[in-house]
């Protein structure tokens, strides 16, 4: 199993892979709010052990980033015993908080009963719309041939990358920073002028008008929805 653990402190990192990896786990670490972003969008951890207070963003902006595209299980663990800081981390998506300084048996306890709840195979549906159907799970678009069969549709890396984003988050507008973010990592926040472009390939080759696209709608100054079928009311 993929884990991911976020922690700026330097020690707590060291005890947590040592741990964790003598025990099966495929560790990453990030020391940094922005860091742990751009690893867990290349690793697709199935668990995450995340502190909150980090550099560059704090801990619940990471728990928001990851949750646009992902339900997998946030572990918070932290120094922060108030309970309004354990409200404001479950709110925005957290799974379960423990409080430093930690038992590593309870920790490790966490982590089990976690990813007993939520197996992998929950989060890799088949999305369709119109005629596409995107397999999470295969990393495959494909699309009705003439004689009733389906045709895989190519995507690059980053068009699968972009739409995979998208089609987790059914209807919910997804920011142009978070997902230039996500897809190319923090150094490319602002370079909307790739969203722009791929976007435009996208829609060629999955809308049945792309001037006129149906499913993948433009958010004007602020980024982009995939908009299912029956969503008439929000199409543009």
């Amino acid at each position: 199993m993929r884990v991911l653990i976020v922690d700026d402190d330097a020690q707590i990192l060291r005890a947590l892979r040592i741990n964790l990896a003598a025990r099966g786990y495929d560790v990453s670490l990030a020391r940094t709010g922005p860091e742990a972003l751009d690893v867990a969008a290349k690793t697709r951890p199935e668990l995450v052990i995340l502190d909150l207070g980090l550099p560059g963003l704090s801990g619940i902006q990471v728990i928001e980033g990851i949750r646009g595209w992902t339900d997998i299980p946030i572990l918070v663990v932290s120094g922060r015993s108030d309970s309004a800081d354990k409200v404001d981390a479950l709110d925005a998506g957290a799974d379960d908080y423990v409080t430093k300084p930690f038992a590593v048996d309870e920790l490790l306890a966490r982590v089990r009963a976690l990813t007993r709840r939520s197996p992998l195979d929950a989060e890799q549906p088949v999305v369709e719309f119109g005629l596409i159907r995107v397999d999470l799970a295969a990393h495959e678009v494909t699309r009705p041939d003439t004689d009733g069969s389906r045709v895989s549709i190519k995507l690059t890396p980053t068009e699968w990358h972009i739409l995979e984003v998208l089609v987790r988050n059914p209807r919910r507008l997804v920011t142009k920073n978070f997902l230039l973010t996500t897809v190319w990592g923090p150094a490319y926040e602002n370079e909307d002028g790739y969203l722009r472009l791929y976007l435009a390939q996208l829609r060629k080759k999955l809308e049945p008008e792309p001037s006129r696209p149906r499913y993948l709608l433009t958010e004007p100054g602020m980024g982009y929805r995939f908009v299912p079928d029956q969503d008439e009311s929000l199409r543009r």
